[in-house]
């Protein structure tokens, strides 16, 4: 993916990782909390089977819009 899109993908991350502090139920594995930014992160990657930066650039849109309905 582009730089650009990259850092666009990451701003929309940080948003949705905002909205979700302190929402996301608690787990025995994060005694200390979850992290929402990991947790959008792996969504993308469970949905896509790669990371938000390795995805390529015709799926850029696609991507956003998932970030925002999650």
């Amino acid at each position: 993916m582009e730089k650009q899109n990259k850092k666009i993908l990451w701003t929309c991350i940080q948003q949705k990782g905002d909205s979700l502090m302190n929402k996301l139920p608690n787990h025995p594995y994060h005694p200390n909390g979850r992290n929402p930014y990991a947790h959008v992160c792996s969504l993308i990657k469970d949905k896509y089977g790669e990371s938000y930066k390795e995805i390529d650039n015709i799926m850029f849109l696609d991507v956003k819009k998932f970030i925002e309905e999650i």
